[in-house]
């Protein structure tokens, strides 16, 4: 029996954004993971796709990039060649093409350079925090959520503090583009040709081209060398540098997916604290913060899949997969996976192994940012838990209407200051 997941019939359609517009359809993945593990879905105006539901088969195919290809695009929409050149960034590319680019920015994203910026982290919590619970009652996901993970991207990227919101509701409107409180071309209730060659065929890749742009003229005219996007611009060891468009794309994704991972973990996370008995008891203890970030991250799964492209025919549980093909590893399902997970449906914050897909581990695709995501989540409910005795939901959450972000968009809570 799922815990606080929409009442679906077991058979909800995952390629409609509508599907998730209540949470993610539990049931449906629940169904899949016993029946139909790889799953042929017929996709209305374009090609199907197959879904891939269990922890297990995704852990293995993620790691095989010769035969699942991120080089065709990452997401479950259809494009053109001219449209995956034009879009692309590292995420989409496999090999010594995505190792070059990685390789220029890992080193700023190490656990030994992310472990200097825990007291910075927490220099910015304290303000967050106190400000909503002056409140009583707040939207933890706009007032506490959106905020920390914003001013961290602040941080890496050298941008002006007065940018950021501007910055995060741009990249809102990249990566929800199918719901209407984040942008006004919503991808699948109008047309967008106009921004076909656009990251996630939206407008807002235009104006975040036109920012990254102008930042970087402002940077290279006073010297001005902090933040990541200095380091993707050096040159490779053959001399070559990143085109101005890759250049354009690794911003749009730094700005998107830099903030909603962070964002949407902490807020499934506090969903959790108001909802669920004994979880402020055993944060308080101080016993859980090894393990808690990981565990608030699977229960989060703020990314529900990600596509690959079959290169070559290949069979799955009995299936044939051909060549071109698109599969989609759900790891919103590969997280709920009671194969792997005992009580998938509870947020056990002791629960060790953990081996959560919420950063894609396992491949050569895995999160860059998932150690700054990681110590984000822990420290920013280390500093809640310290100021607060109570917490209880004040209204119904919302969640954002895509198939593609897992996220609680809006909720309403009520807490009780310590």
């Amino acid at each position: 029996m799922t815990i606080w997941a929409p009442e679906d019939d077991g058979f909800a359609d995952l390629s409609s954004h509508d599907a998730f517009a209540a949470g993610a359809p539990y049931n449906t993945f629940a169904r899949l993971r016993r029946e139909a593990p790889c799953h042929w879905s017929d996709l209305p105006g374009g090609q199907g796709y197959w879904s891939i539901t269990r922890h297990a088969d995704i852990v293995q195919m993620i790691r095989d990039t010769e035969t699942f290809s991120s080089a065709r695009g990452i997401r479950m929409e259809d494009q053109t060649h001219e449209e995956y050149m034009a879009r692309r960034t590292f995420q989409e590319t496999d090999g010594e093409e995505h190792r070059k680019v990685r390789m220029k920015v890992v080193k700023a994203f190490s656990p030994q350079v992310v472990a200097g910026f825990e007291g910075q982290i927490r220099d910015l919590c304290g303000p967050i925090l106190d400000r909503a619970l002056e409140m009583g009652t707040f939207d933890a996901t706009r007032d506490v959520a959106r905020e920390l993970p914003m001013r961290m991207l602040g941080q890496i990227l050298g941008v002006p503090d007065e940018d950021l919101p501007w910055l995060v509701d741009k990249g809102d409107a990249l990566m929800a583009n199918s719901d209407p409180d984040f942008t006004d071309h919503v991808v699948d209730r109008m047309e967008t040709d106009a921004y076909r060659l656009m990251p996630f065929n939206s407008p807002a890749g235009a104006e975040l081209y036109d920012y990254a742009r102008r930042l970087m003229e402002r940077k290279n005219a006073t010297g001005d060398t902090n933040g990541i996007l200095h380091l993707i611009l050096q040159p490779d060891e053959t001399g070559e540098t990143i085109s101005d468009t890759e250049f354009r794309n690794f911003f749009c994704l730094l700005v998107a997916a830099g903030n909603d991972t962070t964002r949407y973990s902490i807020a499934a996370g506090i969903q959790a604290l108001a909802r669920q008995d004994g979880l402020l008891g055993e944060m308080k203890s101080g016993a859980v913060w090894g393990t808690a970030a990981d565990e608030i991250v699977r229960w989060a799964s703020p990314a529900s899949y990600f596509r690959r492209t079959a290169m070559r025919d290949v069979e799955v549980h009995g299936q044939t997969i051909r060549a071109g093909d698109k599969v989609l590893y759900w790891f919103v399902s590969a997280n709920r996976d009671e194969e792997m997970f005992p009580d998938p449906y509870r947020l056990d914050l002791s629960r060790k192994p953990n081996r959560q897909l919420g950063w894609g581990q396992g491949g050569p695709h895995v999160c860059l940012g998932m150690h700054l995501a990681r110590l984000e989540v822990r420290v920013l409910f280390e500093e809640l838990v310290a100021r607060i005795r109570g917490i209880e939901p004040a209204g119904e959450e919302a969640f954002v209407r895509s198939n593609f972000v897992n996220g609680i968009k809006r909720m309403p809570v009520t807490v009780i200051p310590s």
